[in-house]
């Protein structure tokens, strides 16, 4: 019988190790299949490269099976290790997830290179073991089997990454066809190309400026946080093939190294191009403040002559960039600058008389040269989208749309997802729900509109800010005192990257009983389902992936 449960425990192992390897490949994929990423992910954590449970199963089998192996002919310690084995692989809870597995077309083609790579490891190692071993099955066998079922297991990371190397050749064949069709596409379709980036506001400009436009003009944008080079293909690919009528191709664009944007800008070379901050954002990624700099000027770079540069002055990388000259057609704006001092040193648009309410924001957008005003009213909040919409603002005059039309369009500008977006809940608790992403700027906004709410509790979720390097721990520890200033209640996720945030908030007056950390965010929305009542109101600020 020991024939036939020897091949059967083999199946199980690596049954079980391709099982691990389909729970990894969602990490995988919120990695970006940057296998540097990934690898650094699972290294922070020994229990997601050596689960304690399979190695104590796959031990404690062997262990007992030796004990038993004593009489002649016994097939208990191969049942005895089988049964080790199927506690090892069981599948274990995975916890919370905020982002679902994706099966897009190359996770099935990664999931099967990586698969084919176990299974060949598995055999050659069985191989190796079957050559070196007697014929007759003995306990050797048993141990030869189990060890490299359990090594199998461990590697499902080694697996992944090694099946996204055997394909590299055949995701670069694919990736310029992609690119190839989406070029073709745009150069059928001809339309005048806007680039937008910015360590932040990408996402939430680029919605503003499709609906103004849209008043007059074909407008189209990236879907989403479509902002990679094969994001965006994909986009124009999927909506824009059988489309001939877009006249305006709004392209997000997003980097985390210097180049990526220069290479966007050979699929879409741009018209126009927009800057909305330089910023900490992915500080991480990009080391320092200057490369984050040098990387958004890569847009402004691929202008052509007489192409349009819109800037936002307030920024001082940003300002390098204007004073670089190029293009000769350079529009910027400010909102911090009064109308005099706008004049003095040329910036094109400002800002005055700036007011904001829970019902929106009210100011008056001057075109400096010229004198024209118009009171600019809008649903929107958070003072930050001022500079945004004056980005707007700019670019939609230049295109020949009229001050007061775009005013109206303005007033009709809906937040874009998860970005300052006001709702309340049938209990009438009330829900800001800028959870998409945080920076240093957009929390600034965020918390004066929560401590806006003068009734009733004021909870602040949030998991903190991430990915700003070095200025990481003194980025939350101002978001620690803003929030012990404009929140009645604060529930912090995640211990480890909170601390400074926790330490902040202590060396306040902030009531501690009021100071929550829990380890997820379920447990968060729990509380405050439980807790908060009709006129309270929760801001949820940032969350982070499955990987934190």
């Amino acid at each position: 019988m020991a024939e036939i449960l020897l091949p059967v425990l083999a199946a199980i192992w690596l049954l079980g190790a391709w099982h691990r390897v389909y729970q990894q490949a969602r990490f995988y994929q919120i990695e970006e299949y940057m296998s540097w990423r990934y690898l650094r992910w699972v290294w922070t954590d020994r229990s997601r490269l050596l689960p304690a449970r399979a190695i104590a199963a796959a031990i404690l089998g062997l262990a007992i099976g030796a004990l038993m192996a004593e009489a002649p002919g016994s097939d208990l310690p191969v049942i005895v290790a089988l049964l080790a084995a199927l506690a090892a692989v069981f599948p274990q809870r995975q916890g919370e997830m905020k982002k679902s597995f994706a099966a897009t077309a190359r996770m099935k083609r990664l999931l099967a290179g990586a698969w084919l790579a176990s299974a060949i490891a598995w055999a050659l190692a069985i191989g190796l073991f079957s050559a070196r071993l007697p014929l007759e099955l003995s306990l050797l066998h048993l141990f030869a089997t189990n060890t490299t079922g359990l090594t199998v297991f461990l590697l499902a990371p080694i697996w992944l990454i090694a099946g996204n190397l055997m394909l590299q050749p055949l995701e670069a064949a694919l990736r310029r066809r992609y690119l190839r069709q989406a070029a073709n596409t745009l150069d059928k379709i001809k339309p005048k190309v806007i680039g937008i980036t910015g360590s932040y506001g990408k996402t939430t400009t680029k919605s503003f400026l499709r609906d103004i436009l849209s008043a007059r003009f074909s407008a189209y944008a990236t879907p989403k946080s479509y902002n990679t080079l094969m994001g965006i293909s994909l986009a124009i690919n999927r909506d824009l093939a059988d489309d001939y009528r877009t006249e305006y191709f709004i392209s997000e664009m997003g980097a985390y190294v210097e180049g990526e944007i220069d290479r966007i800008c050979q699929l879409t070379p741009p018209d126009i191009a927009i800057v909305t901050e330089v910023g900490p954002q992915h500080l991480e990624r990009f080391g320092s403040l200057e490369n984050v700099r040098k990387a958004k000027y890569e847009l402004v770079k691929n202008l052509p002559a007489d192409g349009v540069a819109v800037l936002n002055w307030d920024n001082p990388y940003i300002r390098e960039m204007a004073a670089h000259g190029y293009p000769s057609k350079i529009l910027t704006v400010s909102r911090e600058l009064s109308l005099e001092a706008a004049q003095e040193r040329n910036v094109t648009w400002v800002a005055s008389e700036t007011c904001e309410t829970l019902e929106g924001l009210q100011f008056n957008a001057w075109r400096v040269e010229s004198g024209e005003r118009a009171q600019i009213k809008t649903r929107i909040v958070g003072e930050h989208n001022v500079t945004n919409l004056l980005l707007c603002i700019a670019v939609a005059c230049h295109e020949g749309i009229a001050l007061r039309d775009v005013a109206m369009r303005i007033r009709g500008l809906q937040p874009a997802e998860s970005r300052l977006a006001l709702q309340e809940t049938a209990a009438g608790i009330t829900i800001i729900n800028d959870a998409y992403s945080a920076n240093p700027k957009g929390i600034v906004s965020a918390l004066k509109i929560l401590g806006m709410h003068e009734t009733g509790t004021r909870l602040l979720i949030t998991p903190g800010m991430i990915e700003l390097g070095e200025l990481q721990d003194e980025e939350n520890r101002k978001l620690g005192l803003l929030a012990a200033q404009h929140a009645t209640d604060i529930i912090l996720i995640g211990k480890l990257q909170t601390q400074p945030i926790v330490e902040a908030i202590q060396s306040t007056a902030f009531d501690r009983s009021r100071l929550r950390v829990v380890e997820t965010l379920q447990e968060s929305v729990e509380w405050y389902q439980h807790n908060l009542k009709a006129g309270d109101t929760v801001l949820f600020l940032n969350d982070l992936p499955d990987t934190y």
